[in-house]
């Protein structure tokens, strides 16, 4: 008679202990309603917020080497002085931990007047024609040339630009073998699956494994961006000299080719829409970390923005090609988006604090 009671104890602990596991292995895998399917890692799904914070402490600990290709031109220089002095200025806040060395990646094949003020690692171009005049051409195999040859400390690389400023520190977004990586609504490989077979062919998977990013900004474990270098030049140089994969992506090719080298790799990334905004088309600065000015901001006095038509007030990167511009730009009027001003203050407060920014070094 005993032994019923202490069998039915027994079966009531292990179905509670079957209830505990599968109540918590159904949070990490997604949440109620889940299902088996989402046993399967899933890159493209933020990590739930509790989740994220508890890793925060992690990825301050995981520091990573900021790397961005550049020209010798004037208008490289200029951008790659601001987005180091903000570099510098987050990464000595606290939760800048996670941002370790520095290189300005120079495919020019020759130092030039940053040397000093920027480190510097000097790489060769591509041989003569071979970027058919499409400069980004050069950013894959300088990558190639740093990765070989450069002593890089970190264990992490980000991948960024001359056109990005920090605007608060970033910790390492990556995990482990899944890199972290910017979602760009205009790298749609799912609408040119007829060209992107050309370079991922069907036995290769769906062509849904290939992200919608380009290369940066990027952060991923060196060992991965090692591998994926090569291939992502080999696929830039093979795409470009197609000429209907050409055509159709224009100047965002070498962005293709990244993710689908990526891809090639079996390489996913984790898609974070708060790493960087875009402003016009952005106009919070949210929790985000880098602002990206790619496009020209044209806004009228009454503040709003003319895009597609030069505004009574604007700034566009590509106004200043041949060498800095002015300090103390004149802040938009109001009524023009958050992102938009902050940008030019932040620019404004690069010039002011850089010697000789009038000489255009």
């Amino acid at each position: 008679m005993g032994r019923g009671p202490a069998l039915v104890l027994a079966l009531v602990a292990a179905g509670a202990f079957l209830i505990s596991y599968n109540f918590f292995a159904m949070l990490l895998h997604g949440g109620a309603g889940a299902g088996a399917a989402a046993v399967a890692r899933d890159p493209v799904v933020p990590m739930p917020a509790w989740m994220r914070e508890a890793a925060g402490g992690e990825a301050r600990r995981r520091p990573f080497h900021v790397a961005l290709t550049a020209t010798d031109a004037a208008y490289s220089r200029w951008q790659c002085r601001v987005m180091y002095y903000w570099y510098k200025r987050m990464q000595a806040l606290p939760g800048g931990e996670a941002m370790g060395g520095f290189t300005r990646v120079l495919h020019s094949g020759k130092p030039d007047g940053l040397m000093d003020e920027i480190p510097t690692f000097v790489v060769d171009p591509l041989p003569a024609g071979k970027d058919h005049g499409y400069v980004v051409l050069n950013r894959p195999w300088a990558f190639v040339q740093w990765l070989q040859k450069a002593k890089i400390e970190e264990e992490y690389v980000l991948m960024a630009e001359p056109d990005h400023i920090f605007v608060k520190p970033l910790p390492n977004l990556a995990h482990d073998n899944d890199p972290a990586a910017f979602p760009f609504f205009y790298i749609t490989p799912s609408e040119h699956e007829t060209i992107i077979r050309k370079y991922y062919p069907k036995e290769r998977g769906p062509v849904t494994d290939i992200d919608p990013i380009g290369n940066s900004p990027v952060i991923i474990k060196k060992t991965l961006l090692e591998k994926i270098a090569p291939t992502w030049m080999n696929v830039s140089i093979q795409m470009k000299e197609d000429e209907e994969t050409d055509k159709t992506f224009g100047w965002v090719l070498e962005m293709y080719a990244y993710a689908v080298a990526s891809a090639l790799h079996g390489v996913q990334h984790i898609l974070r829409k708060d790493f960087m905004i875009q402003p016009p088309f952005d106009t919070q600065l949210g929790n985000t970390f880098i602002i990206h000015f790619t496009y020209g901001c044209d806004y009228s006095l009454k503040g709003e923005l003319t895009y597609g038509k030069i505004g009574e007030w604007r700034f566009d990167k590509r106004s200043f090609s041949d060498g800095p511009p002015p300090r103390n730009l004149t802040l938009p009027p109001p009524g023009v988006p958050e992102s938009v001003v902050t940008l030019v203050k932040k620019v404004n407060e690069a010039s002011a604090n850089l010697p000789r920014w009038d000489d255009g070094i």
